[in-house]
């Protein structure tokens, strides 16, 4: 063998392996008992209206799958069988074919039909056809299961199949492919083309395609004159066949997995079989769900998630030494991993390389891996020091001998000599000098060796192999600065500052052999598990508290929370790196993120890889994480190593779509309407009064990322809800009268859906009703209005007694104050008649004038009595004349005067008669002419807005004086009584004021007499 035929065939084995590699991106994902099916025989799969996977298993019944968790009903719930071979859904029902006949569920309820073993469920043309072991049935609502009666043959074969072209049904049975132009009793073209057991048929582009058990696939062309009779030989035992991609046939087989076909070219294109990951050969289905993804059921392998996408995955099935990888690096040769506790392995282009184990080293964990400048591998243990792998180059000999016949019968044996890689293995541990053998990060800088420990803090050192010895021994502790020396990360940045982060969140850095400690950047404690340079930029990834940034300017740092739109899927950040394109991507507990960030380091978008995206690892590993020279991106976890290859093709996102799922009123659901019927239509559901509690419960499916829908309501018009994962709303109290439910949902990629509404109405009470509130109204505005009509009777009749018995007694009190003033008179009269007959005899002349004065006065006073209201004017000239005779009659003179003050005129004032001169005749009388001081009579006048005040004023004895000597028969004290309750009457009690003048020496000066009455005016 030539060097020239080691390549080549070093070259087919590089080609081999890049096809095989490119293979595996085309992953299955196995669902199986460990993940909740209840049986690992799947005999059919579909996908509903809603988005659910249902599958019907022989034995475990029938399980509906959201691309997390299975929820199964079984005999016990009501399913006829659990034994299901079809399933087929339509509207708000999923029927379901078992072995004992058919079952409709709807909702949550079973109606089960009795019948053969059904096969096959179809819907053509608004009528549901069933493939049975004993011919074709027809369902009907409410005739049951029908046996359709074609012909003798038909109706006692075993139905696999049926296909319509849109003008002939094509009926695949173990007796033969028949041709029909009606499934009924009147078909009138019915004739057998094929007579093999056919056991699957499907119509694709104007064409048919018919398996036969042993025979291939039969192809027909129904737009033609001639079908034709083209057959392909394989591929055989066919069960089922779909179409995929457009241009894809997929039969599956019971022997030897699925075979795909190009429709076009009738040649097979790929084959999915235990090469490629499944665990069994015997395929009972594939289907393609709205996302692209092809779902395929197996017969007792349960079923796989079968999708392309740019992760290659690698573990111990398709060469690893075991699933978990704890440090991956990126050398000149190669991906070196550490795999499990079992060592290293080495993927190039040439494959996985496993790594010999050093004996010293067994069942230790490597969590760290690096290369120095020489292209030797050193590598960091759990317990055991650092382990140092020497390259070596030897020559290896390969042998090629022939035996060549001639005349001599020799053999020629031809040599070549190649370079082989071969590895010394040295252990630099305590005997050697180093302060720690638990290492949690290696790093190399030229020829120096740098080692963070787990609790002894940092240390550097050289390394001579030959003599097996550390030089240089540098160590960095809590003396020289680091003031926390749990150390979790370490790593160089582009100006040689070996930087290092903590378990309790410490950061600090190593320059020129200076430490400086920076301490707690982020005021938590929380660890940091990770550190990342990217164009003079820190991100820091820790424990719990998501990512973290600074600008590496000056001495200080100042660190900021990595914010945007959306959020990474999890703050527990074990891995971070920049592909080429400058996304950053983190590995946490939940698979990888790829952040797109703005220049100013804010999250642009997001997107989430986990298990159902192609990365079947999981669970990432702390910092085993790397970038090859293609830039393909390695993630170390616990489940395997997955390389992620970046391309411009990426899947496309289907926009979410909401459905409800159950409405329930009183916690009762309403069974009674097709939800998706009433959704976003002018269906409104009728409630009555009482019923006033509901509950929605809506739901998007997303097989891809189940868990990360969110939804939001809102009820009418009011303001939406957050969003949140809550998929169930319970209305309580709601008001009568009309609403509206609304829901939305936006999945992992934050792209919404449409609102999905649902009207209902809550009749009100008959207490709340228009009518009858008006009724009510206008019953009690009859009562009320009877009421007071009777009330405003009774009020006017008691008001016009009262009018009337206050009109006389007015007219009574008037007929008093006149009898009064009557009484008055007769005693003024009297007086003055007394006084003039003494007057005479002694002075005839003035006799003659005080009988004119008091003619005038008697005549005024007559004329005033029949009023009961006069001038002010009036009154004063009265007074004047009575005062005058009063002088005239006296035995000792006095002087008086009367004083107005007021804006009014004394002819506009109103005052009743007679009422100020009981006051001035009794100021005379007994106070001025019985006082031995010459008399004074003042009487003033002055109002107010309201009042006219009046104040008689005498200089006399005194009215308490002269009360104590006048006789009881004097009938000036009836005068004065009398007017005080004249007084009283008009203005009030307490409207009168009596009181003495008292001097400074205690001696009576006079009377003064003072009371008001309501201003009246005459306009």
């Amino acid at each position: 063998m030539t060097l020239l035929r080691h390549i080549s065939f070093f070259s087919l084995i590089l080609i081999a392996f890049t096809k095989s590699t490119f293979a595996q991106n085309n992953q299955l994902r196995a669902y199986t008992l460990e993940d909740g099916l209840p049986q690992s025989q799947v005999y059919d799969i579909i996908q509903d209206e809603m988005g659910y996977l249902w599958l019907g298993t022989q034995g475990g019944g029938l399980c509906r799958f959201n691309g997390e968790e299975f929820e199964i009903w079984n005999e016990t719930d009501g399913l006829q069988s659990n034994y299901i071979h079809a399933l087929h859904s339509a509207n708000d029902s999923l029927f379901i074919g078992t072995k004992g006949g058919l079952s409709i569920k709807t909702k949550n309820k079973f109606t089960n039909l009795e019948g053969p073993r059904i096969n096959k469920i179809y819907r053509i043309k608004n009528k549901t056809y069933l493939a049975t072991n004993i011919g074709i049935y027809r369902y009907d609502r409410k005739l049951g299961l029908k046996k359709i009666n074609l012909n003798a043959k038909i109706n006692t074969s075993i139905i696999n199949d049926i296909a319509f072209d849109g003008k002939l049904y094509w009926i695949a049975t173990n007796k033969g492919l028949w041709k029909l132009n009606k499934i009924q009793n009147k078909a009138t073209i019915m004739e057998r083309h094929s007579a093999h057991d056919f056991t699957a048929a499907i119509y694709h582009k104007n064409k048919i395609f018919a398996a036969a058990v042993d025979q291939g696939i039969l192809i027909l062309n129904t737009n033609s004159k001639s079908y034709g009779n083209y057959w392909v030989s394989k591929p055989l035992r066919v069960t089922n066949a779909s179409v995929h991609n457009d241009s894809e046939l997929w039969f599956a087989t019971d022997n030897e997995g699925i075979r795909i076909i190009d429709a076009n070219t009738h040649k097979q294109k790929r084959t999915i079989n235990r090469r490629n990951g499944l665990s069994i050969s015997h395929i009972r289905k594939s289907i393609v769900d709205r996302q692209s993804n092809i779902w395929i059921a197996t017969s007792g392998g349960g079923f796989y998630k079968y999708f392309q996408n740019n992760f290659i995955h690698y573990d111990q099935d398709t060469g690893l030494k075991g699933n978990r990888v704890y440090a991956v690096h990126q050398t000149k040769d190669g991906i070196w991993a550490s795999n499990s506790e079992v060592g290293l392995v080495k993927i190039d282009s040439l494959g996985i390389h496993h790594i010999p184990q050093d004996d010293r080293l067994s069942e230790v964990k490597i969590k760290t891996i690096t290369e120095d400048l020489n292209g030797n591998i050193w590598a960091g243990t759990d317990g055991k020091g650092i382990l140092f792998k020497k390259t070596k180059l030897v020559d290896s000999i390969v042998i090629d001998s022939s035996k060549i016949q001639d005349s001599q019968e020799e053999y020629i044996v031809r040599t070549d000599t190649i370079k082989k890689v071969v590895y010394e293995n040295h252990i630099i541990d305590k005997d050697n000098g180093i302060p720690s053998e638990w290492i949690r990060t290696l790093h190399i800088d030229k020829n120096k060796i740098w080692a963070a420990s787990y609790s002894s803090g940092i240390f550097r050192f050289k390394y001579d192999s030959i003599r097996n010895r550390i030089t240089q021994l540098k160590k960095f502790e809590r003396r020289n600065g680091i003031k926390d020396l749990q150390i979790r990360y370490m790593k160089q940045d582009s100006l040689g500052k070996i930087w290092y982060a903590t378990q309790n969140g410490h950061l600090g850095y190593i320059y020129k052999d200076r430490v400086t400690h920076l301490g707690n950047v982020l005021n938590q404690k929380t660890a940091i598990s990770t550190l990342l340079f990217h164009k003079n930029k820190l991100f820091i990834g820790t424990a719990g508290r998501g990512i973290w940034w600074s600008e590496l300017e000056g001495k200080n740092i100042t660190v900021k929370k990595l914010k945007g739109r959306k959020r990474p899927y999890s703050d527990n950040i074990y891995q971070m790196i920049f592909d080429d394109q400058d996304n950053l991507w983190v590995g946490s507990e939940r698979g990888v993120d790829k952040i797109e960030l703005n220049q100013s380091n804010d999250i642009v978008d997001i997107f989430h890889f986990g298990r159902n995206d192609g990365f079947l690892g999981i669970e990432t590993h702390l910092n085993a994480v790397t970038k090859d020279k293609d830039g393909n991106l390695w993630f170390g976890a616990i489940y395997g190593l997955t390389k992620y290859e970046p391309t411009e093709t990426t899947k496309v996102t289907v926009k979410p779509r909401l459905f409800f799922e159950d409405v329930e009123v009183a916690y009762q659901s309403v069974d009674s309407i097709n939800l998706n019927s009433w959704t976003n239509s002018p269906k409104v559901l009728k409630l009555k009064p009482h019923q006033t509690e509901l509950s929605f419960s809506y739901k998007t499916i997303d097989l891809d990322h189940p868990n990360d829908i969110e939804y939001r309501f809102r009820l009418n018009n009011s303001e939406w809800s957050p969003w949140s994962s809550e998929s169930k709303q319970n209305l309580a109290g709601l008001a009568y009268g009309a609403h509206s439910f609304t829901a939305q949902s936006r999945n992992y990629r934050w792209e919404e859906s449409d609102n999905a509404s649902f009207n209902f109405f809550i009749d009100s009470p008959i207490y709340e009703k228009t009518w009858f509130q008006l009724s009510v109204l206008a019953g009690i505005l009859l009562v009320l209005g009877g009421y007071a009509l009777t009330y405003i009777r009774r009020v006017k009749r008691k008001n016009k007694e009262e009018r009337e018995r206050l009109q006389m007694q007015n007219h009574l009190l008037s007929l008093e104050q006149k009898a009064l003033r009557l009484q008055m008179n007769p005693h003024f009269i009297f007086n003055a008649l007394n006084g003039i007959k003494a007057m005479g005899t002694s002075n005839p002349q003035r006799m003659n004038t005080t009988i004119n004065t008091f003619a005038t006065l008697l005549r005024e006073t007559l004329d005033n009595s029949r009023k009961d209201y006069i001038t002010l004017d009036q009154e004063i000239q009265t007074l004047k004349h009575y005062i005058e005779i009063e002088q005239l009659m006296a035995n000792k003179p006095f002087t008086y005067a009367i004083d107005i003050d007021s804006d009014l005129d004394p002819e506009e004032i109103l005052i009743p008669p007679m009422l100020i001169q009981p006051f001035v005749e009794n100021a005379v009388r007994h106070g001025i002419l019985k006082g031995i001081r010459d008399g004074e009579l003042k009487i003033q006048f002055h109002t107010t807005e309201e009042f006219l005040h009046c104040t008689v004023i005498d200089n006399g004895q005194g009215i308490f004086q002269s009360q104590k000597i006048k006789t009881n028969t004097d009938h000036q004290s009836m005068a004065l009584t009398v007017t005080r309750e004249r007084l009283e009457f008009i203005s009030g009690k307490d409207s009168l004021n009596i009181e003495e003048i008292m001097t400074n020496g205690n001696t009576v000066a006079g009377t003064q007499i003072a009371f008001k009455i309501p201003l009246q005016t005459d306009y």
